[in-house]
């Protein structure tokens, strides 16, 4: 058997091989080190709860909504297309975007940030940090260490954004590793940088999609906005019938699926159009970024400022979009509602387990040394916040349900449009 390797088709700048892993294994007779890397997240107990964690909405206002999991696909596509296209490891990408959101609550956003307030004595939490916990120590798989025993590369790629009080406790613990990029000012590999901004991609229409189908946000609002007119006309242009089918809310003659179904064929094909564009854009940015810069390697990657972006005018246009989604989606009364139910569960819980041991650990000092000791897994309160971090939406109600007998949210009403 020989190893599965493209590294003559790789960039001098793309990362080619490992450093290593913490625990040292031979290396897979048919598998890069990243693709190895890609298929034990898959395999994590992690990823599978991804399917029942909340993107923007709770698992029982719709079957068709996305989740962690179907954000997390859409995000592995898009970096393996970016990767490709910029001659990047598209293993290692795929890896990061699969692995990006592991750490991630129940209830997203409005979960983390109550457990953080929960667990504000003993560290705080913070989802980012959690990937890299459940992928180093939380899954239990292998009989000769704990965690997936990742590559460097890809641990450091997921630790996209780090506190100075957290990278100074990881690079104590870990001389040179995971957090050694935090305390030189370095930058994040071209793959850890191309799936960030993937990601941004990616929500961004796929937040407008669920929105629009929720009916919390507008399609003529939305329309309003620079980045998608454009595609939305183009689509017109090419489809004129689009915009009568989406008026009348009812399918054309000839579709199979007939005139009870809703129309959407605009929306889609404007952000299809919408999505190829900015993927087109950052490749174009980037070639440009890199050959101002010339780096001929990683290293000098890491000495570079940020490659992988937009152009200043599609920064604008998506900065556009991310507001009108904060304002008009996320900060929706409706969506609102279920955050402060779901803060409410996620406070419920952590009182319930921290009353087994009402004395509990002191608050730490906010020194490497301490914030080491809070984040160790046998700490009673982090392991309270490793069990609550870990559950799906739906695991989280039934226990809240369960313990104080009330039913953890009103039916919302809404459905697939």
């Amino acid at each position: 058997m020989t190893l599965l390797s493209r590294p003559a088709q790789l960039a001098p700048y793309a990362i080619r091989d490992t450093q290593g892993r913490r625990s040292p294994e031979p290396p897979a007779p048919t598998r890069t080190p990243f693709a190895r890397d890609r298929d034990r997240i898959v395999h994590s107990a992690a990823f599978r709860r991804l399917v029942y964690k909340t993107q923007v909405f709770v698992n029982h206002e719709g079957d068709l909504f996305r989740t962690r999991l179907t954000h997390s696909l859409e995000v592995a596509q898009l970096g393996r297309a970016l990767a490709r296209a910029l001659a990047l490891n598209e293993e290692l990408a795929e890896a990061l975007a699969l692995a990006h959101d592991l750490g991630h609550t129940p209830f997203g956003h409005a979960g983390q940030d109550a457990l953080n307030a929960c667990m504000k004595p003993w560290g705080g939490f913070e989802h980012n940090l959690q990937s890299l916990r459940v992928v180093d120590v939380l899954e239990q798989h292998y009989a000769a260490f704990d965690g997936l025993n990742l590559c460097l590369e890809t641990r450091q790629g997921l630790l996209k954004h780090c506190a100075p009080r957290h990278a100074r406790w990881l690079e104590a613990a870990e001389p040179g590793g995971v957090a050694a990029r935090f305390a030189s000012g370095q930058q994040a590999s071209l793959e850890a940088q191309l799936v960030n901004l993937a990601d941004e991609i990616a929500y961004n229409a796929h937040d407008v999609d669920d929105g629009v189908r929720s009916g919390l946000i507008a399609w003529d609002d939305v329309l309003a906005l620079p980045l998608v007119a454009r595609y939305a006309q183009e689509a017109l242009a090419e489809h004129p019938h689009l915009e009568a089918e989406w008026r009348s809310g009812v399918a054309p003659a000839w579709s199979a699926l007939g005139a009870a179904h809703r129309p959407r064929r605009w929306l889609h094909e404007t952000l299809r159009r919408m999505l190829s564009a900015q993927v087109y854009d950052v490749i174009d940015s980037t070639r440009a970024a890199l050959l101002q810069h010339r780096p001929a390697s990683p290293q000098d990657v890491a000495l570079c400022p940020p490659l992988v972006a937009f152009s200043a005018d599609m920064r604008e246009r998506s900065d556009a979009l991310k507001r009108f989604l904060f304002q008009r989606l996320y900060r929706h009364p409706q969506v609102n509602a279920t955050a402060e139910r779901a803060s409410l569960i996620i406070t419920t819980l952590f009182d319930a387990e921290c009353a087994a041991d009402p004395a509990g650990p002191p608050p730490v000092a906010d020194t490497p040394e301490a914030l080491a000791e809070a984040w160790q897994p046998l700490h009673p309160r982090r392991r309270i916040a490793d069990r609550i971090a870990g559950m799906t939406d739906r695991m989280a109600t039934r226990c809240f349900e369960r313990l104080t007998g009330e039913t953890a949210f009103a039916d919302s009403g809404w459905g697939p449009a």
